[in-house]
């Protein structure tokens, strides 16, 4: 079968198009899919490089996010049938139900596919049938994958952990990842005033399009925490959503209300951060981490999507056999939205 596959770690040189890879069969509890599109996500970036202790079997399929239709199905599968158009929850837990259902909490029994297993940018990929959520009949393929990873991630951080309420402020740090522009519209569905740090007029645009409330080109306006204090008459915001890191980190505590939350979600420009700590005691700011997300969020986000209450962005999309072209683009940072592969 095709797929996009690394074959080592390294540039983008490792990331190669192939044809021979074996069709894999189901075993009992899992589906076959014949997959429609993927979607690639910053993580395939540091998968590519690679970390220490990430003990890949190579050639590993790349993509996190993906959706098809099912063509097998393994023994004691009920629910689901050859036929069924899909969408497939990137987070692998144990068998354990009472954690599949509940919060995670040993994470270091978690897989991602695309990560420590093998990913969804292949013509036939393997699931547990309980990580796959029904499509509609007609719903976009390509909507679908956009949507995974950056939506439950979102959700999770916004809803799950952040507790947003209507009527709070939010302050969005960075306008064109997957999961800014996820959050955007979370946060609107949830009844918040939306407040969106982008680093161009372009992107900014964009944003608004997005339904943001209001918008800070950081290329004209570098100090943007000042420009947010201005903003809420010097109150600060509510929810500040962080994944920029190291070099953002202390103007969102800046930007953010005595008693606000920053949901950090990454850390795109480094993990190491040196911050005032007198500015989270005294102002008694919560910083809140959140990473992926259960199941539960996961099939709720995507109803939502299915439902076309949220929308997915996808910024660009390629063939199967240019993924090496997919995941230069974005590397880049530039892309609004997400990129797809489609199969």
């Amino acid at each position: 079968m095709r797929a996009a596959v690394l074959t080592a770690h390294g540039g983008l040189e490792q990331v190669q198009y192939v044809g021979d890879l074996p069709i894999p069969e189901p075993g009992a509890g899992e589906v076959r899919l014949h997959m429609k599109a993927a979607a690639l996500n910053r993580v395939d970036l540091f998968v590519r490089v690679g970390w220490k202790g990430l003990n890949l079997h190579f050639p590993h399929v790349i993509g996190s996010d993906g959706a098809g239709v099912i063509d097998a199905v393994g023994a004691g599968i009920k629910h689901l049938a050859i036929g069924d158009p899909v969408a497939v929850d990137p987070m692998f837990l144990p068998d354990d139900p009472l954690l599949f259902m509940a919060e995670y909490e040993n994470q270091s029994r978690i897989a991602i596919a695309g990560e420590h297993r093998s990913g969804l940018a292949a013509e036939y990929v393997i699931v547990p049938a309980r990580n796959v959520v029904k499509m509609p009949s007609g719903f976009s393929f390509q909507a679908a994958a956009a949507a995974g990873l950056v939506y439950v991630t979102a959700w999770h951080s916004m809803i799950t952990r952040g507790h947003l309420k209507p009527g709070e402020t939010v302050l969005i740090v960075g306008a064109g990842g997957g999961v800014n522009s996820a959050s955007l519209q979370i946060a609107k569905y949830a009844g918040a005033k939306v407040i969106v740090v982008g680093s161009s007029a372009e992107k900014c645009e964009r944003a608004r399009q997005l339904g943001a409330d209001v918008t800070i080109n950081r290329a004209e306006k570098p100090d943007w925490a000042k420009e947010v204090f201005a903003l809420t008459e010097k109150r600060g915001v509510d929810v500040v959503v962080d994944n920029v890191g190291a070099a953002t980190l202390n103007l969102s505590m800046r930007a953010c209300r005595i008693g606000g939350r920053i949901l950090i979600v990454g850390g795109t420009t480094g993990y190491q951060a040196e911050i005032n700590v007198a500015q989270i005691f005294t102002r008694q700011i919560s910083l809140i981490g959140s990473t992926m997300g259960t199941h539960a969020d996961y099939a709720t986000v995507m109803n939502l999507i299915f439902a076309g209450q949220l929308n997915a962005v996808i910024g660009q999309v390629f063939p199967l056999d240019k993924a090496r072209e997919a995941e230069a683009a974005l590397e880049t940072g530039e892309t609004f939205g997400k990129i797809v592969i489609d199969m």
